[in-house]
């Protein structure tokens, strides 16, 4: 029983340290790394005092404080997982969600960006034609060209 203990200890301190040093790293948010270093504090706890294991056995009807120790950790990994399963159902939602969000922002945009077109081109059209009419006078109906001003200014001259 002394050697599972032992070996119970060796692992839930190996626990805590992985879990410090991945902190450390930033491998893991503090936030998760809290419920990792719980369960591994718990598991060093069970396995360092006796008698909070043979008072968890008998309460809970088991022979053996072997058994009981792989009861509770069980039970404390399956809250673990437990926790993440919710959080990671979260974080899936929030991304449908927001996945839906971008999609109806670009088709606003999009459309948007079609009216603009539709809506600018008549008015492009006639403000080009009104800086051509400034730009260059008709004469006689028709629009004269920046090239052909030189040409009649010369042949006007002579």
């Amino acid at each position: 029983m002394d050697r599972l203990l032992n070996v119970m200890t060796v692992a839930s301190l190996l626990l805590i340290g992985l879990v410090l040093i991945s902190v450390r790293r930033q491998h893991i948010r503090v936030e998760y790394s809290v419920s990792w270093l719980v369960a591994g504090l718990a598991l060093l706890m069970l396995s360092r005092w006796r008698n909070l294991g043979a008072t968890i056995a008998v309460t809970l009807g088991v022979p053996g404080l072997a058994i009981t120790l792989l009861t509770v950790c069980g039970v404390v990994f399956l809250a673990v997982l437990f926790a993440f399963s919710l959080r990671i159902s979260e974080l899936k939602d929030s991304s449908v969600t927001l996945a839906q969000r971008v999609a109806i922002l670009e088709f606003r945009l999009e459309s948007l960006a079609g009216q603009t077109a539709l809506d600018t081109t008549p008015a492009r059209a006639e403000a080009a034609a009104a800086h051509a009419k400034q730009a260059f006078p008709a004469t006689e109906g028709t629009l004269r060209s920046s090239a052909d001003a030189p040409f009649e200014t010369r042949q006007s001259a002579r």
